[in-house]
């Protein structure tokens, strides 16, 4: 079963030169850590403590291209394959990890500032393919995609949450719609610098 998400601007719509001007950092080095408590209600429910590590934020030219590629013709899954590719080619925007698991390569990160103070910090990347998944090609093959949403406050604290298992559309009204394959979202709780 699938869930949709309509989510305008959510995933590449953060305008990286915002985040510099507000952030007072450069681009390229930056290193802020994070863990939460990772709650998956989806069936057989599960809890983990994720580790999230930004090392560069995406520039946009970057998001240009993402958006670009969204924007070009074909099916959803064509379009998906070049934006899985597009991303592949970035440089590592940092990694994600749960403890005792090999980390995993983030490709996009932006923030922005929430009119309540603190930001919201975007982050996309490809997610990782077993071999069974690869070899049997199920319909969650579609859905190449991770995207996490992180809203944290001046403290760096906050929550958020994940999306495993998403493709990526824009609508007839150039809304970016999010198509989750599971019910829910993974959700991010106590967020908090490491």
């Amino acid at each position: 079963m699938r869930a949709s998400f309509a989510i305008i601007m959510l995933a590449i719509g953060v305008t990286a030169s915002l985040a510099v001007r507000t952030s007072g950092v450069s681009i390229e080095n930056v290193r802020e850590d994070f863990i939460a408590s990772a709650v998956n209600l989806n069936p057989g429910p599960t809890t983990a403590t994720v580790q999230i590590r930004i090392t560069r934020w995406s520039t946009d030219k970057e998001r240009e291209t993402l958006l670009d590629i969204l924007r070009g013709e074909g099916s959803v899954n064509r379009v998906n394959q070049r934006l899985v590719r597009a991303l592949r080619r970035m440089p590592r925007a940092g990694f994600i990890r749960t403890p005792g698991t090999l980390a995993w390569h983030l490709r996009y990160a932006q923030q922005q500032p929430l009119e309540e103070g603190g930001r919201q910090i975007v982050i996309a990347t490809d997610r990782p393919i077993g071999f069974w998944e690869a070899r049997n090609r199920p319909r969650t093959i579609d859905y190449p995609f991770t995207l996490l949403e992180l809203r944290l406050d001046a403290n760096n604290r906050g929550e958020g949450r994940m999306l495993v298992n998403t493709r990526i559309r824009i609508d007839r009204r150039n809304n970016l719609v999010l198509e989750h394959f599971e019910l829910q979202p993974v959700r991010l709780n106590r967020i908090r610098p490491q």
